[in-house]
């Protein structure tokens, strides 16, 4: 019983944190709403370019190649997130971690081969 005890306390010190997570920002912003001055003007909501008159169109198209390098980027970066802590703790995990992140790493793989067929990696 006293395991059930300790296993709440440590659930509720994570809900506590994570109230604490939404509610301050929620807390401070509203807060901020209501003490921050309110005077829009025409000038205050036009396009600031380095003090100069905004001439053209904002928008400028990109080539979607680069999001797709951005992407597969932040997937592959994310996949060295989740070996660091595999890799520190190795010893504990045993054998079977092992063939875990074989599988882990094997389907990153997969991907990687898939986005290389059909052409995302070719930059031009």
């Amino acid at each position: 019983m006293e395991s059930i005890h300790i296993y709440m306390n440590n659930y509720m010190i994570v809900a506590v944190f994570f109230l604490i997570g939404i509610l301050l920002p929620a807390v401070a912003l509203t807060i901020s709403k209501f003490l921050r001055p309110h005077a829009p003007t025409v000038e205050k909501q036009t396009t600031y370019e380095s003090g100069i008159d905004p001439f053209h169109d904002s928008r400028i198209q990109f080539n979607v190649r680069y999001y797709m390098f951005a992407l597969l980027f932040v997937i592959f970066d994310i996949e060295t997130i989740f070996l660091y802590p595999w890799a520190v703790a190795y010893e504990k995990l045993g054998i079977i971690a092992l063939f875990e992140m074989l599988m882990f790493v094997v389907m990153l793989v997969i991907g990687l081969v898939y986005a290389w067929r059909k052409g995302v990696l070719k930059w031009t």
